[in-house]
């Protein structure tokens, strides 16, 4: 298996080796590596398996034990932590928390930052305005059970809903927001999902360690009359949700 490993292990591509190891026990924990009640090998086994030494695959399981794929029990051993992932549906009225009611006690969403900018170029088009034209740009992190699963970075026309950042610090919730700014329902107009290793900042609000994947959907939310409301970039930690898409409120995309 040291063999095999060495061709999948770049030493000198820059990335640190045990990022490398945590992202190949990640992968290889779907494939068997734990045995049937989720005990991982011994760290001296998994440095031997990957062609290593101790220390790198003790800190591939901090980082994986800090990601919540791992769980680490005083004299039993490594277990992978077998929590179910939340199911969140994306339909015609997509909510957070209508969405994960039932399967969280505690859901809460926090406001990360804001800010009235000129509105970028995909931004204006799904809003149907023009490129530049000033837009809302909130970011905000959703939590359940103190687990973060989700950031989203969402642009609304300044115009129109010109206290959204302040609407949602008070209330924590964009559908909220919106009713406090006259906006009684909103539908989801369009969803496209995509997958990718997290970022630097996914890494940082989400808890995640190097090498985790994210699912990204790209979404349009519009009023009554069909007019555009929203337009938002949202990254689920995919250890912890997966995304239940009912009929044409979304595709997928490589």
């Amino acid at each position: 298996m040291g063999d095999r490993w060495e061709t999948v292990v770049e030493r000198r591509s820059g990335v640190a080796l045990w990022r490398q190891i945590a992202d190949r026990m990640r992968r290889e924990i779907g494939a068997g590596l734990a045995d049937e009640a989720g005990r991982m090998p011994p760290e001296v086994a998994l440095a031997q398996r990957f062609g290593v030494n101790r220390h790198t695959v003790r800190s591939a399981i901090a980082a994986l034990v800090q990601e919540g794929v791992l769980r680490a029990e005083q004299g039993r051993g490594t277990f992978v932590e077998k929590r179910r992932r939340l199911a969140y549906p994306i339909s015609e009225r997509t909510r957070f928390s209508d969405g994960l009611a039932g399967q969280s006690r505690d859901l809460k969403a926090t406001l990360l930052d804001h800010a009235v900018e000129p509105a970028p170029d995909e931004a204006a088009a799904a809003l149907g305005i023009a490129p530049g034209t000033p837009a809302i740009r909130l970011e905000t992190i959703s939590e359940a059970d103190g687990r973060p699963v989700s950031r989203a970075r969402s642009w609304f026309d300044a115009e129109r809903f010109g206290g959204m950042a302040e609407a949602f610090a008070r209330t924590r919730s964009v559908t909220a927001s919106f009713r406090a700014l006259g906006l009684a329902d909103y539908l989801r107009l369009s969803t496209v999902v995509t997958a990718r290793h997290a970022d630097a900042a996914d890494l940082r609000d989400l808890r995640l360690s190097p090498g985790a994947i994210v699912i990204v959907t790209i979404a349009v939310n519009v009023d009554a009359d069909g007019r555009p409301v929203q337009y938002s970039e949202t990254r689920f930690a995919a250890d912890r949700i997966e995304l239940h898409v009912a009929g044409s409120a979304g595709k997928a995309r490589d």
